[in-house]
């Protein structure tokens, strides 16, 4: 690990609306006693969970908001504590944020950028919340950090994958815990290469949003580094949900493999499309076609069902892990919902968290004491083994899971299972990287608001 890894920068209290001479929200200018943005006063500390309660990603906001309440109990001393129990820092004691009452309301982004940010903005400037977390779209969450980090709160991402988050559009108010489109390129290309030789050609069925697009470079980098052939890549609609007019010509490609670069619901339905046309009976350039499905969900095996058995693909995290951390995490989840938590819901859940135990070891709400305790934090037992925020760029790293879909499943949510755990070193890559904006891209400096 790079010594720039652990870099901390100052406290950094600049507002960067102010000094780019934009105009703030009334919120923002009322009181110019305030410290920062809805610096909290009373007995209580608000939270703002913004996720996609309509739309192609609902379910995995469904199970967001579950584990989002779920930590908030937690966090006010409800429950059995969940990971607070096996959480490497101790500084949370159940008994809110700095003695604080843990509130909460919620939006719903419904999977749409304009939506998000209107969502966001209302939480902020109506019910005071002093961060905002959430979402299960790259998209959404690059809108959502940027209106963040104009109105002086913390973001911590949801489900957010695009390199783009903690790339390019990177920002000093938001952090991720989630992994990234290059974590699953260098997580899932040796396993392919084992399985299915070096000597492949691969058509790319992509999202058509900042998500699809660095997934779509991820997987291509690096499989053509191993000597695969990418013959076409087709951007398809978000809103899409029938692709049998995109398999089609997948047919007269001589193609031999197809990568999905969809997720949620848009993943069900091209894959269902795409056994329905029977592609995985067919043989191609004289081998078995295969299916890649580059992000994996476990609510994403559900509703593809059987479609998903022997099929490759990444996670963050998956509820079958046997570390102290994850176990504590599925024992609370399930016995609250009747069901394993998703990598979605093991996430928010996790984030919530660390923006809570940052505030405590930092002994302030204030966004910018917040990000400094952040950056280089090092901690465990949050189930991905040791993890690094990366001062750098806010990004997490840890071990990746390569996943694929079980053959003889024991039960509807026992539908993936774990054939690699790739190694922290080997998903690594400095913070200038190409595919994460090269040099140009910066977190700019931390913004207060108030």
């Amino acid at each position: 690990m790079s010594n720039s890894r652990l870099t901390r920068r100052g406290l950094l209290k600049t507002s960067a609306l102010a000094g780019a001479g934009l105009a703030l929200p009334t919120i923002f200018t009322a009181s110019s006693a305030a410290a920062f943005t809805n610096e909290p006063t009373g007995s209580s500390v608000t939270l703002g969970f913004n996720v996609p309660q309509t739309g192609p990603y609902a379910d995995e906001g469904a199970d967001e908001l579950r584990a989002y309440e779920l930590a908030v109990e937690h966090l006010n001393g409800g429950g059995d504590g969940g990971m607070m129990n096996t959480f490497s820092s101790k500084a949370l004691q159940g008994n809110g944020i700095l003695g604080k009452k843990v509130e909460f309301v919620t939006g719903d982004t419904q999977t749409k950028s304009d939506a998000a940010r209107a969502s966001a903005k209302s939480m902020i400037e109506k019910d005071g919340a002093i961060m905002i977390t959430g979402g299960s779209s790259s998209g959404v969450a690059v809108a959502v950090q940027g209106l963040c980090q104009e109105a002086g709160v913390i973001f911590m991402a949801g489900l957010t994958h695009s390199n783009d988050t903690t790339g390019k559009d990177r920002k000093a108010n938001g952090f991720r815990h989630f992994f990234n489109s290059y974590m699953s390129g260098a997580a899932l290309a040796p396993v392919l290469a084992n399985a299915y030789g070096t000597d492949r050609k691969a058509y790319h069925l992509t999202a058509d949003y900042n998500w699809g697009y660095t997934t779509e470079e991820a997987v291509k980098a690096s499989t053509e580094a191993m000597g695969w052939e990418t013959v076409a890549a087709v951007k398809t609609p978000l809103t899409q949900t029938d692709f049998s007019s995109y398999i089609a010509p997948v047919l007269q490609s001589g193609a031999d493999t197809l990568v999905l670069n969809h997720y949620g619901g848009n993943m069900v339905n091209s894959l269902t499309n795409a056994v329905q046309f029977g592609l995985r009976d067919k043989q191609v350039n004289g081998k078995d076609f295969q299916i890649i499905v580059p992000l994996y969900s476990r609510l994403m095996a559900k509703g593809a069902g059987a479609n998903v058995k022997g099929i490759f693909g990444s996670t963050n995290w998956h509820w079958t892990l046997t570390d102290e951390g994850s176990k504590a995490f599925v024992k609370s989840f399930g016995t609250k919902y009747g069901f394993p938590p998703s990598q979605a819901a093991h996430t928010t859940y996790v984030q919530a968290l660390l923006y809570a135990d940052a505030v405590e070891r930092a002994g302030s709400f204030n966004p910018c004491a917040v990000a400094e305790a952040l950056e280089g934090f090092e901690f465990d037992g949050m189930g991905n083994g040791k993890t690094l925020y990366r001062a750098d760029d806010h990004q997490c790293f840890k071990d990746v899971l390569v996943v694929k879909g079980k053959e003889n499943p024991d039960s509807e949510f026992d539908l993936l299972e774990i054939v690699e755990v790739t190694p922290v070193d080997q998903v690594m890559y400095a913070p200038d990287h190409p595919q994460m904006g090269g040099p140009e891209a910066t977190l700019g400096t931390c913004n207060a608001g108030a």
